[in-house]
């Protein structure tokens, strides 16, 4: 009999759907056990990928594939604590990666930044995935890409500051989304036409949840590539620019 009550909860079949905590039951006014210990390691890995690290010597060597500069950079965070603390500090880069930029300011059309943000396990995992089928969306396209840029300890608007002395048309910040209760390897994508010092969040388009097991590398590549065009077409990005893709306008 309690099986029966059981599976005619209704949002049971929706957990095919989501990996969100949904009909996970109860005893007396607690959860289950199993329950309450899946939570348990769900928050020590969310813990766990705020404080994971770039491993830039993998992404390094994965991303020399695509035949572009790769500039290891530094926010002005010089720890993970003071990135914590400091948000503002992971927005601007450090003197040292200012400089080494000031030799690449010829001005492509697009800019990739790669950043740990809140999760570095994210990028570790869905980086190289995403741009294995991007970068040739971009150079068909016959666009222009500016040095790969890995940057340590950024945020979303760190890619403006960087574009202040590589001058892209556009920039593309790959960065790990905060963490949640089931998803620590969520990363997201945000496009900026005419970056600069200055913007704020209404100027970008954001894709999010990159993952396995949220929007596929597939669909994010393909989604990124048309807003891409669109921001060039328009020559805007932010809440001006929507995503129609297969909506006939």
């Amino acid at each position: 009999m309690k099986n029966e009550i059981a599976n005619t909860d209704p949002l049971i079949p929706l957990k095919e759907f989501t990996t969100a905590r949904i009909a996970i039951g109860r005893v007396g006014t607690s959860i289950p056990l199993k329950q309450l210990l899946e939570f348990k390691l769900a928050h020590a890995h969310a813990r766990d990928a705020v404080y994971s690290l770039l491993d830039a010597e993998k992404l390094i060597n994965t991303l020399s594939v695509f035949d572009l500069p790769v500039l290891q950079l530094h926010s002005r965070a010089g720890s993970r604590h003071k990135y914590l603390k400091r948000p503002d500090h992971g927005r601007l880069l450090d003197d040292e990666s200012a400089e080494q930029l000031k030799s690449y300011s010829d001005g492509k059309d697009v800019a990739i930044i790669i950043t740990d943000g809140l999760s570095a396990t994210a990028v570790n995992e869905n980086t190289f995935a995403l741009l294995q089928l991007l970068i040739p969306m971009l150079l068909a396209a016959k666009l222009t890409i500016a040095p790969l840029c890995l940057v340590e300890q950024g945020r979303v608007a760190i890619g403006d500051d960087i574009a202040f002395y590589l001058n892209p048309k556009i920039s593309v910040v790959l960065i790990g989304e905060r963490p949640g209760l089931s998803a620590a390897d969520s990363m997201g994508a945000y496009l900026t036409y005419n970056p600069r010092p200055g913007l704020t969040d209404e100027s970008r388009n954001c894709i999010s949840n990159i993952r396995p097991q949220g929007l596929p590398v597939r669909q994010a590549a393909d989604k990124l590539f048309y807003l891409i065009s669109e921001a060039f077409k328009r020559k805007l990005s932010g809440v001006g620019l929507k995503d129609n893709a297969g909506l006939i306008e």
